[in-house]
């Protein structure tokens, strides 16, 4: 039986927050309906940040609210804080993203808090989540360089996720927020954490702004992560992070795996209508690396009788 990699699209939340245009509730649900509909299991649905920092992502108690309920899909909602915990699973939140930016800099210039502040808050709100039943996944954001700070050390990170590890987090997510890392640094970083939590609780999320976030997966695949981020036609990136342009895209990630053997459950095919579809709701041109041959492809399968040379 081939190895399963699950793919974890974060373009209704990462993807749309960083958009001039703001999408209304019913588009932001037909975005994340198209995309369950071709097989993607796992969503970042929103965040619970305030409307005046993040305006695109108003409304997300609503969008919870009016997701069907499914066994097979998890939603999970982005939260800076314990009132955005309390909003989340106000509106159904099963699942909630926390993120911990691990250098100081990062911290102050986003959130205005220091990093001993931030830690303390998030391993709080894993510790609530285990008690309310709620999985909590950590984000270990700046992972791999910072844009105030520079290169952040292994060790720091394998700090970090020692925490959240001992805290009770479902999953930790190493991020490349500003889409700096290199193989060799994935690899490091991977090693360092592998020390205090085991791989398969660990996933990856990687910004292709210099052109390496599929080689950055592959250096984590063989390492022996299984799950990934990424972005419908690569979609969005941190609006408080300088220079962090591009999340790696879905369709790139999943011809990738799917070419090697690896099962992501979803047809690479399949995701052309759907970044047209988004395409189409946001006013972007939107597509990754290999969007251009999947296109061709795709309409090569859907020529009906009588077409073609």
């Amino acid at each position: 039986m081939a190895d399963t990699v699950r793919i974890n699209e974060v373009g209704p939340r990462d993807g749309l927050q960083s958009q001039g245009k703001t999408l209304s509730v019913e588009d932001r649900l037909a975005m994340i309906g198209h995309l369950v509909g071709v097989g993607i299991r796992n969503l970042e649905a929103g965040s619970f940040v305030s409307p005046k920092a993040v305006p695109q992502m108003a409304g997300t108690d609503r969008v919870f609210a009016a997701l069907p309920s499914s066994d097979s899909v998890r939603y999970a909602g982005l939260i800076p804080n314990m009132k955005g915990y309390e909003l989340a699973l106000a509106a159904g939140a099963r699942v909630m993203n926390v993120v911990l930016s691990v250098t100081e800099t990062m911290n102050q210039k986003n959130i205005r808090m220091s990093l001993d502040q931030t830690a303390q808050v998030c391993e709080a709100i894993v510790r609530r989540g285990c008690d309310d039943g709620v999985e909590v996944q950590a984000y270990l954001a700046v992972a791999f360089e910072c844009p105030f700070e520079g290169r952040v050390a292994p060790s720091v990170v394998r700090q970090f996720a020692e925490h959240m590890q001992a805290a009770g987090a479902a999953k930790i997510i190493i991020a490349d927020t500003i889409g700096a890392a290199n193989p060799a640094q994935v690899r490091q970083v991977l090693q360092e954490v592998s020390r205090v939590a085991p791989l398969e609780k660990v996933s990856c999320h990687f910004h292709d702004t210099r052109g390496m976030a599929l080689a950055n997966i592959l250096a984590s695949v063989d390492c022996g992560v299984r799950e990934f981020d990424s972005s419908i036609g690569g979609l969005g990136g941190c609006p408080f992070s300088p220079g962090a342009t591009g999340n790696v895209a879905t369709e790139d990630v999943v011809l990738m795996l799917d070419s090697m053997g690896y099962q992501t459950g979803i047809d690479p095919l399949e995701l052309v209508p759907v970044v047209r579809e988004v395409e189409a709701l946001t006013g972007m041109s939107l597509g990754g690396k290999s969007f251009r041959w999947l296109t061709q492809q795709w309409e090569k399968r859907n020529e009906g009788p009588g077409h073609g040379g």
